[in-house]
């Protein structure tokens, strides 16, 4: 459910309210007083369920099937609060909790604010990194997608000026790899094409503007060509991501993280999701913030986590086919 303050429960609210007969069971992972909040202020009809698990039971359009962690009684829309920026750090952990004990298939998150879960005393940098650690897996990505265009970054949350020491060959080619083998096995692309972009203006010009590209990146470009797959650059980033919306790659491993959330922004502003490869669950989320500015006015938009349950569930479908049809490469 994302923060309860924020727009979290508002877009799902909006989301579960839409569907019709989906080929999936939403379980929200949240707090029954909040939804009821959100369902009265955007006047909808719609009954809420309390479930136990193992849930049992049918899908009705009718009702929200709500797992309920917290009982949260004063909170504001659009006023965050620590007690429940602590509430929605614990949605995440049993949320995984529960698809590690096969009683959940996948993952969607809504936003949640990451100072205040620091502040309430929980070591917090984002959901990609939560997650992963719950999963005791050290080697994931964060890509950003749209209809249009999807985007791998080797470098996230560090500051413009540390992206260059934090660039290594092993960075860049692992996120190459996992980018690869996920647009095979989550996306059902048997034979990918991945643009890897510069760092520097022009590529580095030759060396003129900056050496990554020759030193690092360009290794790591011609070691997965010698393997046999199909990645290509490096790109330069003025370049790269016009050529993948126009259908030339199927995927662009960006080396910082405004190089690619701007043309993702850009052209996904509002049905833009996040994915989190490399795990060995599915999480997707949406790719805005907590909003607070907007809560509780009614006017949110779902679209971003109407994606994301699209894209979940179709990450969880093609692993299925996958997993009994064909060979991820080696």
């Amino acid at each position: 459910m994302g923060d309860p303050a924020g727009v979290g429960p508002e877009i799902t609210v909006k989301v579960l309210s839409s569907l019709k007969a989906p080929p999936y069971l939403p379980i929200v992972v949240g707090d029954v007083n909040v939804l009821k909040k959100a369902i009265v202020m955007l006047r909808k009809d719609l009954k809420i369920k309390e479930v136990t698990l193992p849930f049992k039971g049918e899908y009705a359009e009718n009702e929200i099937l709500v797992y309920p962690l917290s009982d949260l009684k004063n909170i504001e829309f659009g006023i965050p609060t620590i007690e429940a920026a602590r509430e929605s750090f614990n949605y995440i952990v049993h949320s995984v909790e529960l698809i590690k004990s096969n009683l959940a298939s996948g993952v969607v998150t809504c936003p949640v604010n990451k100072e205040l879960i620091c502040r309430s005393g929980k070591d917090f940098t984002g959901h990609t990194e939560l997650i992963a650690e719950l999963c005791n897996v050290s080697s994931y990505v964060m890509m950003l997608l749209g209809a249009t265009l999807k985007v791998s970054l080797v470098t996230r949350h560090i500051a413009l000026k540390d992206v260059p020491k934090y660039l290594s060959y092993e960075n860049v080619l692992l996120t190459s790899e996992i980018t690869y083998k996920a647009l095979q096995r989550d996306f059902g692309i048997r034979c990918p094409i991945v643009a890897v972009a510069g760092l520097n203006p022009h590529c580095g010009e030759g060396g003129l503007f900056g050496e990554e590209e020759e030193r690092l990146i360009r290794p790591v470009v011609r070691h997965l060509r010698e393997k046999g797959w199909d990645i290509r650059g490096p790109f330069s980033a003025d370049t790269i991501f016009y050529r993948a919306k126009n259908g030339e790659f199927h995927a662009v491993v960006s080396m910082f993280h405004d190089q690619g959330l701007i043309p993702i922004k850009l052209l996904h502003f509002s049905d833009g999701v996040n994915v989190t490869l490399g795990l060995p669950i599915v999480r997707t989320s949406v790719d805005h913030g907590t909003a607070y500015d907007i809560a509780g006015r009614g006017s949110a938009d779902h679209r971003s986590l109407e994606m994301a349950l699209k894209v979940a569930h179709e990450i969880l479908c093609n692993r299925e086919v996958s997993e009994k049809g064909w060979s991820l490469p080696t």
